[in-house]
This record gives C-alpha cells, sequence and structure tokens, in this order.
C-alpha cells in the first residue's frame, strides 16, 4: 500500500503535550509527537513546510488568542488543535467559557485548512487526575460535537488504555515519555489515512511490581520536585510558558533537528 503524500504542510497548536514535554533531546529542547509526525510526513511529500506554535502550560483562551489568527492565515493543509486540558486542572474553571473558545478556535481553523485534527488527550490512570476527570470527559464530549459539526477528524487517546500505563509517563506524572509520545505520532498518523506501521494501542508488557519502599520515596519526590511547584502556579496564575516563544513559529521546510 502506497503512502498518500496528499499533505504538504503541518501546523500545530496547542500546550506542552503538542510541544513535545517530556521528549528530551540531547541539546535540552523537546521533541515529541508533533516533530515525529513532521519528520513522518516529510519523507512522503516533497517540500513539506511545517510549524510548531505550541507551548507549555497555555489555557485555550491564550491558545485562541495567540495561536489560532497565525495559524489560520498559513493556509496549511493539516492544522492540529489541542487544547483545554490545562484550563480543567485550575483550580477555578468555567467550562461555559472553556467551550466557547474551543469552538471559536474550531470555526476559525477548519475552513483555512484541508483538515483539521482534534485530539481527546491520554489520560494516566492513578488517583492525581481523579478529581478533575469530570472536566476532562466533559471537554471532550463538546470535541466530538464540534467535530461532526465541522468535519474535523478526533483521534481518542483518551480512550486508549496503553497510554494511561503509567510506564508512558514521565516522573512528573503530567508528560509523556519518548514512547508515549512515538505512540501519539503513530495514532496521528493512521487518522490521516497513511498505513500503520505499529499497533500504538499495544499494551506493554507486564511490569514487575515496585516494592512499598521503592513507590512511596517515588510518590515523595514527585510531589516536592513537581507536584508542590505545580499546585503553586494554579494557585498564584503563573505558567511555565510565561515570556516562551513557539519552537518552530514559521510555516517553514521541514528540518529534522535530531542528527
Amino acid at each position: 500500500m502506497g503512502i498518500d503524500a496528499k499533505y504538504t504542510s503541518l501546523v500545530t497548536l496547542g500546550d506542552s503535550f503538542t510541544e513535545g514535554m517530556s521528549d528530551l533531546l540531547p541539546d535540552g529542547s523537546y521533541r515529541g509527537w508533533a516533530d515525529l509526525l513532521a519528520a513522518r510526513m516529510a519523507a512522503a511529500a516533497p517540500d513539506f513546510r511545517y510549524a510548531n506554535l505550541a507551548v507549555r502550560g497555555k489555557l485555550i483562551g491564550q491558545i485562541v488568542e495567540e495561536q489560532v489568527g497565525p495559524a489560520a492565515a498559513m493556509g496549511a493543509d493539516v492544522i492540529t488543535l489541542v487544547g483545554g486540558l490545562n484550563d480543567t486542572l485550575r483550580p477555578r474553571c468555567d467550562m461555559g467559557r472553556v467551550h466557547a473558545f474551543l469552538e471559536e478556535a474550531v470555526e476559525r481553523l477548519a475552513p483555512s485548512c484541508k483538515q483539521l485534527v482534534l485530539m481527546r488527550s491520554p489520560g494516566r490512570s492513578g488517583p492525581f487526575l481523579e478529581r478533575f476527570r469530570p472536566r476532562m470527559e466533559e471537554l471532550y464530549t463538546a470535541l466530538g460535537s464540534l467535530a461532526e459539526r465541522h468535519g474535523a477528524l478526533v483521534v481518542d487517546l483518551y480512550g486508549a488504555p496503553s497510554l494511561a500505563d503509567q510506564r508512558m509517563w514521565d516522573v512528573d506524572r503530567l508528560h509523556l515519555t519518548a514512547e508515549g509520545h512515538r505512540r501519539v505520532a503513530e495514532a496521528v498518523w493512521q487518522a490521516l489515512g497513511h498505513p500503520g506501521e505499529s499497533d500504538w494501542q499495544a499494551a506493554l508488557p507486564p511490569a514487575a511490581p515496585a516494592n512499598w519502599a521503592a513507590r512511596r520515596a517515588a510518590d515523595a519526590r514527585f510531589a516536592r520536585v513537581h507536584l508542590l511547584p505545580w499546585i503553586g502556579r494554579r494557585l498564584t496564575g503563573r505558567s511555565s510558558g510565561d515570556g516562551r516563544a513557539a519552537k518552530r513559529p514559521e510555516l517553514l521546510p521541514y528540518e529534522d533537528r535530531v542528527r
């Protein structure tokens, strides 16, 4: 089966998930599923162009204000939008505003490209995110309705048990590992109509049980290094992306940074 090379450009919008945390490169930057997807699309299409406007920590209102306009103006073949999850994790979240911003984004982006791609982001198993799960599922229900009305694709990562496996998540328990990002890239690749190269939903081999002391030590380190600073930013309205620019702000010929 030949590869469909009809898509010659890609623009991705969003937050840390699309920026690529925590798929760390040797130079200290992040790669992530969007860069991996772009590399595969570039191999299938001469003169392929790519922009990644995502910045960690962005709320859906900030994505609409800062990223949607530039993305729509680029006229890319494919646009991916993943946003709103950071909003659901805030202590105070107005889901009505989240829905309105998401609808505005989709209404502006869908006519500007050949294919708009939305995602239900993966959800890690465990107690940390349980209190936010109803908001997350409300967000994902709204996504499905928007996609149906505007002809967008929805990649359902949330419903994949393999991506809920704790081993797919970095030590901060909020961002995917390199293997998790690879699987997301594969999922989007297949959703765009390309033949699959692997089963992104395949379960990992059974894990050896960690002893009690190791689990408690990991929990304590997570709370100290990641959870408490994260809570502090939520309470003070700060973001890890404050003042940070997008890593690929222009739609330019793709160049792989990994040598």
